[in-house]
């Protein structure tokens, strides 16, 4: 994912703009508030971490349109739609999901005991502890979501939290900076808003776990910070997702659901479809495919409200840089255009359309850094061989999507390609499965979470083993002074 740090804001005591006090001081005063109060509560009930998530789920539904609000105020245009699906309902179904199962999350699982000490008495179970304060980095694509939705899983496993909220977003930050301390404690869970001096301060924080989502160039910073402390870290990063489009898959219907995908946000996700392979002999029938959907969902872009804006015009030059040094370079790009719009008289908004590259050189920027935007490279292949070895000489993805009906090709894709996620037939659907692990690998991220997954990411696994009353060491000779009965015990117990 992209971010970008600017000139850092101090902070007062409630998590807002105050110049009186040091930011590492002030952080550091709020997480040990929360480790305190955390040792003090003792076992954390599931009433307990039902009713935090009850209180976040009515913060959402209460302010929806507030936080639409403010989402569009950021961007410059969001599709209130676009907010509403992918904040306000993406956050809530991952709140609800969470306090649905956070009981039957809570029940210590059995484990086996080797005989012939279960036979004796002995047993054995893992019980999910809460780690006790987690820090949350959000990003600022869904400023709602990627605030609030890993407390689903960071309060089912009955943390605190700390939210160091986006200075890219700063209406949807500081609005949720306020709605966080109006529905909770500041030790069971903290706003922060601030730039990149406040981030650097957060991540040096001793957290007992800490979520970074952004940039790969930024994680790896978050990381360096996070091991001062042993902090265990779970970073959402990104990359560049490749979309696989066979010859056994309906061109149309891909076409419609890669654009439909690459529509949401404009592409500014992580999850969104970075580059397409299809068949050389279909390259230009899936075009027309792609341009024809473009067109149907937006005849017009420059004043469309279902049209979302580049975020800031940083964003948007270094998309327009992307654009321009493919056409210096000879590649052949192609805007969707339908209404012949004039994009260099813009005011505010700073609205693009999507603009295909067509066979673009490696060499090109379109083709080095992860997207983020409407721009869309379209790559053809002979033969699926060559498209799993591209995709496995580069980093490892976020995600990976395939286009088709051919078993043994969609076999063939699974095995032979490793990314944080798959989806089949479709573009970043996973993500809405919450039942299913979201994270990364390598250069896209390391851990899950979402849904179970995240309850035991944000829990330590404690083992518990209740040992037999009968000593068996002693009743087998294994205990000092050893002698035959120890030498026939360890024959007995090494062998193939």
């Amino acid at each position: 994912m992209n971010s970008e740090t600017p000139a850092a804001v101090p902070m007062s005591t409630s998590g807002a703009v105050s110049n009186s006090m040091d930011t590492s001081v002030l952080l550091l005063e709020h997480l040990q508030r929360q480790k305190r109060a955390f040792l003090e509560e003792g076992k954390v009930s599931a009433q307990t971490r039902i009713d935090r998530i009850e209180r976040l789920i009515a913060l959402v539904l209460n302010h929806q349109n507030e936080l639409c609000e403010a989402a569009a105020a950021d961007f410059g245009r969001r599709s209130r739609h676009q907010s509403l699906m992918a904040d306000v309902y993406a956050t809530l179904e991952s709140l609800k999901h969470a306090k649905k199962h956070t009981r039957q999350w809570m029940d210590a699982e059995k484990r086996r005991v080797s005989f012939p000490l279960n036979l004796l008495g002995a047993r054995a179970q893992v019980e999910y502890q809460p780690k006790g304060v987690v820090g949350n980095i959000a990003t600022w694509n869904f400023p709602v979501y990627m605030a609030l939705g890993p407390l689903a899983g960071i309060f089912a496993a009955g943390n605190r939290a700390m939210v160091k909220l986006s200075e890219i977003a700063p209406a949807s930050s500081e609005l949720m900076q306020t709605l966080l301390t109006q529905s909770f404690d500041v030790t069971e869970c903290v706003g922060f808003t601030g730039g990149s001096e406040v981030g650097a301060a957060f991540a040096g924080l001793p957290l007992d776990h800490l979520v970074y989502t952004g940039s790969a160039s930024v994680g790896r910073h978050i990381l360096r910070a996070a091991a001062d402390n042993l902090t265990p870290v779970t970073l959402e990063l990104g990359g560049k997702s490749p979309v696989i489009v066979s010859r056994s898959a309906d061109l149309k219907e891909a076409a419609i659901r890669i654009i439909t995908g690459k529509a949401l946000n404009m592409g500014q996700v992580c999850l969104s479809p970075d580059y397409v392979f299809v068949p050389s002999e279909l390259r230009e029938k899936f075009i027309e495919h792609l341009r024809a959907q473009a067109e149907h969902m937006f005849p017009t872009v420059l004043n469309n409200a279902d049209v979302t804006s580049v975020v800031n015009q940083r964003h948007f030059q270094r998309l327009q840089g992307i654009v321009e040094n493919a056409r210096a370079l000879g590649g052949d790009v192609r805007v969707i255009n339908p209404a012949g719009e004039d994009f260099n008289a813009q005011s505010k908004a700073q609205v693009m359309p999507f603009t295909l590259v067509v066979e673009p050189d490696d060499k090109l920027q379109v083709m080095q850094e992860e997207i983020f935007g409407p721009l869309l490279p379209i790559k053809s292949y002979e033969n699926l061989d060559e498209v799993v070895e591209y995709v496995n000489a580069r980093p490892r993805p976020l995600a990976l999507y395939y286009f088709g009906r051919d078993s043994r090709e969609e076999r063939q894709v699974l095995d032979r390609t490793t990314a944080g996620g798959v989806t089949i037939n479709d573009v970043m659907s996973h993500i809405s499965c919450e039942d299913l692990p979201f994270g990364g690998i390598g250069n896209s991220g390391m851990g899950n979470y979402h849904g179970v997954e995240g309850f035991k990411t944000f829990s330590h696994t404690k083992s518990v083993y209740r040992q037999s009353r009968l000593n068996l060491q002693a009743l087998s000779g294994m205990v000092p002074p050893y002698g035959k009965k120890a030498e026939g015990m360890l024959k007995r117990m090494i062998k193939p």
